[in-house]
C-alpha cells in the first residue's frame, strides 16, 4: 500500500463522534497522525480546514472529510478491506440507517447525560478535555473553564428542559441495543459492522472501559462515577464492553 494517501484525523480525544472515526482507522489498520484539538479554541482553526466547525476531520491525502459517517464511508471505498459495511444489500441499508439514527439521536442525548454530570467537576472536565495538550496549555483552559462553563453547557444540550429527555432517549437506546443483539453477539447479520462500531461508540461516554481511548480520567469524581453506576448492569452495557474487548484494536496512530 505504498501509494496510499497520508491519513490525518482532527479530534477531539474524548468525544464518541471522534471515537467512531478512530476506531474505523484501527479496525482496517491504517497508519494514521492524530491531533488533538482544544474544544472552543478549535473552531476557527477546523474552520480553515473544513469549512465548518465540528470534528472529527479525517485529511486523507489531498481530501478533506469532516464527519464521522462519512469518513467512515470514504476509508471503506479507499481501504475495502476489513469491511465495516455488510455485503448483504440489505445488511447494508439496515446497518446505515442505524448508523444514521444513532449519529442524530443516541449521539446527542448521551453527550448531553455525560455533560450534565461533568459541567460541575471542572477539573475533571479539564482532564477530558486537554488529553494531549501540553502544560501550559492545560493550566489557561482551567483558568478559563469557570467563565465559559455556562456555554458549554448550553452547547451540549445541558438545561432543565433537555436533559430529562436526553436521559429518556439514552435509556430507549440501551434498551433497543439489548433487544436488537442477535445470536451472533452482533446488531446486523453475523459480522462486526458499522452498526456495532457506531452503537458502541456512541455509548462509549456512559461504560467504564479500559480501552485507552475512551478510559475515562482517574480517580472519577462522585458525580460522574454516579452516572456510570446508573447503567452499568444494563445488558447493552455489558454488551458494549465485549465489543470493546473483541473487536476495539489497539490504535495505529503514528507519532
Amino acid at each position: 500500500m505504498t501509494n496510499a494517501p497520508a491519513l490525518v484525523l482532527h479530534m477531539f480525544p474524548s468525544s464518541h463522534y471522534n471515537e467512531k472515526a478512530r476506531w474505523a482507522l484501527d479496525w482496517k489498520g491504517l497508519a494514521h497522525t492524530r491531533i488533538p484539538y482544544l474544544p472552543g479554541p478549535h473552531a476557527p482553526q477546523i474552520q480553515r480546514l473544513s469549512r465548518q466547525q465540528a470534528t472529527p476531520v479525517l485529511q486523507m491525502g489531498a481530501r478533506v472529510i469532516p464527519g464521522s459517517a462519512a469518513i467512515i464511508d470514504a476509508l471503506e471505498r479507499e481501504f475495502p478491506q476489513r469491511a465495516l459495511y455488510p455485503a448483504d444489500p440489505v445488511q447494508r441499508e439496515r446497518a446505515l440507517e442505524l448508523q444514521r439514527e444513532l449519529d442524530e439521536e443516541v449521539g446527542p442525548a448521551v453527550r448531553t447525560v455525560v455533560f450534565s454530570a461533568l459541567v460541575p467537576e471542572l477539573d475533571y472536565l479539564c482532564a477530558m478535555f486537554t488529553k494531549g495538550q501540553p502544560r501550559w496549555k492545560r493550566g489557561v483552559y482551567r483558568a478559563l473553564l469557570p467563565l465559559v462553563s455556562p456555554v458549554i453547557a448550553r452547547a451540549n444540550g445541558v438545561t432543565a428542559e433537555n436533559v430529562p429527555r436526553a436521559f429518556e432517549r439514552t435509556q430507549r437506546a440501551l434498551d433497543d441495543v439489548a433487544r436488537l443483539v442477535g445470536p451472533s453477539g452482533q446488531i446486523v447479520g453475523d459480522a462486526f459492522s458499522v452498526a456495532d462500531l457506531t452503537t458502541a461508540a456512541l455509548l462509549a461516554p456512559i461504560v467504564r472501559l479500559e480501552h485507552p481511548d475512551m478510559k475515562q480520567p482517574q480517580p472519577i469524581p462522585a458525580r460522574v462515577a454516579e452516572l456510570l453506576a446508573r447503567f452499568e448492569k444494563h445488558a447493552a452495557v455489558q454488551w458494549v464492553q465485549q465489543q470493546y474487548a473483541k473487536h476495539r484494536p489497539a490504535s495505529c496512530a503514528v507519532a
